[in-house]
């Protein structure tokens, strides 16, 4: 498998989003489309793990304002315009050529160029990108979330690490960068902490887990990893209010081998599901086994 399938597979594959992060991406750009010419991907029978969030925000509208005829004139159209229409259209390559002709000195055009790249997966151009960004403006939270994603995506852990936690000095109260720190240290088998981070995130937005918009990469290697993964997720959705989400996750966990019902009944945090019978019903199964 090439370089460009092994990142495009790892991309897609199932696994936490939380800060590019549509790992949800800071920009000026919509909320993450489908990847160009892509067939649209099946929703799973059990949920996955977020990926990193891409920060973005919504693409400028282009309104036009009724005037009279004799002192109409005509506006010129800026290719940074130009590139957030290409987006809003998911013709990527398009937006990105729009966006090379804009002022090479704006660290947002090369924030909205990178993930361009990153929504076609070419993680390289889109790091290249982002750190260009980064070098006009260092100061950005939303380009550190994104360079973050791009590192998580190539399993770069430490270094991803390591601009969420700087995106947060600038951001302190983004959900989604929380999000995608607490997905980042579940990779790291950090879950204890993961939570904690997770449990800021949800304090910040409690619907900052509801959000299916994120591309995916891929899911720890073992069952084991999985398995606990999936139990924290299982936390994260029940504080987010979604009860069927909590319940498929804590089945996952169960199935990989990482819990018991014994343990689940034990877990204060789990209380609320106690009346529901999909989750009496599951702890059942699992007993019967």
């Amino acid at each position: 498998m090439c370089l460009n399938q092994h990142r495009r597979v790892a991309a897609l594959a199932a696994f936490a989003a939380l800060v590019l992060a549509v790992p949800a991406l800071s920009g000026q750009t919509p909320a993450q489309p489908a990847p160009q010419n892509s067939a649209p991907a099946p929703v799973p029978a059990q949920p996955s793990t977020d990926a990193p969030a891409i920060n973005q925000e919504p693409a400028q509208a282009f309104t036009v304002q009724p005037k009279p005829a004799e002192i109409l004139q005509p506006t010129p159209t800026t290719p940074e315009e130009v590139g957030d229409a290409m987006m809003s259209h998911q013709r990527y390559q398009a937006a990105i050529e729009a966006y090379k002709q804009g002022p090479r000195n704006s660290a947002d055009i090369w924030n909205k160029m990178g993930i361009a790249y990153q929504l076609m997966y070419n993680q390289e151009e889109a790091s290249h990108c982002y750190q260009t960004s980064l070098r006009l403006d260092p100061k950005d939270p939303r380009v550190m979330n994104n360079l973050g994603t791009i590192y998580d995506s190539e399993k770069e852990f430490s270094n991803a690490e390591r601009m969420y936690r700087k995106a947060l000095k600038f951001d302190p109260k983004s959900a989604l960068i929380y999000k995608n720190l607490g997905t980042n240290l579940m990779s790291q088998h950090k879950y204890k902490k993961g939570w904690e981070v997770y449990k800021t995130a949800l304090q910040l937005d409690p619907n900052i887990f509801k959000s299916n918009d994120s591309p995916r990469i891929q899911n720890p290697a073992s069952v084991e990893e999985r398995g606990a993964m999936n139990y924290y997720m299982a936390k994260g959705c029940l504080r987010a209010g979604m009860n069927d989400c909590a319940i498929e996750y804590l089945r996952m966990a169960l199935n990989e081998g990482f819990t018991n019902p014994k343990k689940i009944e034990a877990d204060s945090e789990f209380a609320g599901l106690r009346d529901i019978p999909a989750f009496q019903q599951l702890l059942a199964e699992q007993k019967q086994q």
